[in-house]
């Protein structure tokens, strides 16, 4: 019995052997339906696809009018299909990218060549901004006012801007020690050319109060404090 079963086993094999061998193929991906797997041997095409010489070729929607673009965008080719890009935002409508394909510039730019350029509206326009006290800043495609420098906007003006305010500072404020100190002998200095100037004439009055202001001066001038203020002075550059 197990001599016959292996007798079938072996006939079976080359029953199977001597049929034709069939190689099973995918069409190419362009093709729905083929005769073979190379892409000349399409027999329909899928969509974005259309047969020629058994080649399936891709449809050029952007040349036709397939493509469902709104108007301010481009339509981009793919393979199969195709894609809806928006323009540049200096075009109205567009055949491309960038600003080089516009077919109209849109407001705030103009062809300057073959492209749509920003306009500088601040240098272009004689008052831009009408205001004496604003400023115009360029932007692309556009342009805005702002105040100068120490203005505020308010009410739609542009105002001084107020200064916090502070204490009034007296005369004397700002005046160092040490320019006091030169203030009070310049003051004496002129004291006493009065002094001498009416002690020349003989009064003994003027002449005492005289002798004594001399007296004092020397005196401050050759005391610790004369001398440290004097130090200070002859250090200063």
């Amino acid at each position: 019995m197990k001599s016959k079963g292996r007798g079938r086993n072996l006939l079976l094999l080359v029953c199977l052997w001597s049929l034709p061998a069939v190689q099973v193929n995918g069409c190419p991906e362009a093709c729905s339906r083929c005769s073979g797997h190379r892409h000349d041997q399409c027999e329909d095409c899928r969509p974005g696809w259309t047969l020629h010489d058994n080649t399936c070729v891709d449809v050029d929607e952007c040349g036709s009018e397939l493509d469902t673009c709104l108007p301010n965008s481009y339509c981009l080719n793919t393979e199969g299909s195709f894609e809806c890009r928006g323009c540049d935002v200096a075009c109205v409508g567009c055949r491309g990218a960038g600003p080089a394909h516009c077919r109209k510039c849109a407001p705030g730019y103009r062809f300057t060549g073959s492209k749509c350029l920003d306009v500088d509206e601040c240098s272009d326009r004689v008052l831009a901004c009408p205001g004496l006290d604003e400023i115009c800043i360029n932007a692309d495609g556009s342009f805005h006012c702002d105040c100068a420098e120490g203005f505020v906007r308010r009410d739609g003006v542009c105002v001084r801007e107020k200064l916090p305010d502070l204490p009034e500072k007296g005369l004397f404020d700002d005046i160092k020690d040490d320019e006091v100190e030169v203030l009070k002998q310049m003051f004496f200095g002129v004291l006493l050319c009065a002094l001498g100037t009416l002690a020349a004439k003989g009064d003994m009055v003027y002449t005492s109060v005289f002798i004594g202001a001399v007296a004092g001066m020397a005196a401050y001038w050759f005391s610790e404090r004369g001398d440290h203020l004097m130090n200070r002075f002859l250090k200063e550059p």
